[in-house]
């Protein structure tokens, strides 16, 4: 869909690889204070930004500990879209 590899939970999209790119669902109300974190942008896919959709660069992402938050950070917007606690 976006031309990387993106991976599910369940049928939602939680992270994937676009380039050199982390791409990450968030959830709407965290939105605000990710994309106030350093390495991290609006996904603009289209030249437009994408609700829900960050992309992190790979200096976010450059060690075990970033990645799992990344992951966490999408599964958290899966299981909230497929009301899972």
């Amino acid at each position: 869909m976006f031309g990387g590899l993106a991976f599910l939970y369940k049928g939602k999209m939680t992270v994937g690889i676009v380039k050199n790119d982390l791409m990450v669902r968030v959830p709407a109300d965290k939105m605000d204070d990710i994309l106030n974190k350093t390495h991290v942008r609006p996904m603009d896919f289209t030249n437009k930004p994408l609700k829900e959709f960050v992309y992190v660069s790979k200096e976010g992402s450059v060690n075990e500990e970033q990645l799992q938050h990344w992951i966490e950070l999408g599964l958290e917007h899966a299981k909230n879209k497929l009301n899972i606690k």
